[in-house]
């Protein structure tokens, strides 16, 4: 499987569903009403994702979950650099955020960043251990760059 495709794969697949069920993997507490977000994240919806997660932000800008589904959202819609962006802004918030660690990653292979990407592993790993859900999916995605 190509990288990109299987970037994608990932990126849409189920990997992420368990992480918007119960949150995106930090301990923040959402201080806004996330559901109709992640049904849009649900529907691929990404553009009217991103729209209620910006509208989210603007009411609770403190929130990594909140910057870590942003970021999601505009990865999926193409946005790599803003996406980046909200990564590193749910990191500053929440240095121990598995969700955004692990869509990091990803968006740093996306950007032809491996040894980056390694490091959002790296911090997985501390955070977490090898057997978390986070750590596992952005080792496959690293172990299958190409």
């Amino acid at each position: 499987m190509k990288f990109h495709t299987l970037i994608l794969a990932l990126g849409l697949s189920g990997i992420a569903a368990a992480a918007f069920a119960a949150g995106t993997g930090g301990d923040t507490k959402p201080n806004v009403d996330l559901s109709q977000a992640r049904a849009l994240i649900e529907k691929k919806d990404w553009n009217a994702a991103v729209s209620e997660l910006e509208r989210a932000v603007r009411a609770d800008r403190d929130n990594a979950d909140v910057h870590t589904l942003l970021g999601y959202s505009l990865r999926n819609a193409g946005k790599l650099e803003r996406a980046i962006s909200e990564y590193k802004t749910a990191l500053r918030l929440d240095p121990q955020h598995k969700g955004a660690h692990e869509y990091f990653g990803v968006a740093l292979l996306l950007a032809k960043q491996p040894d980056k990407a390694r490091d959002h592993l790296d911090s997985l790993k501390k955070i977490c251990g090898e057997g978390c859900e986070e750590y596992q999916d952005l080792a496959k995605a690293i172990a299958e760059y190409k």
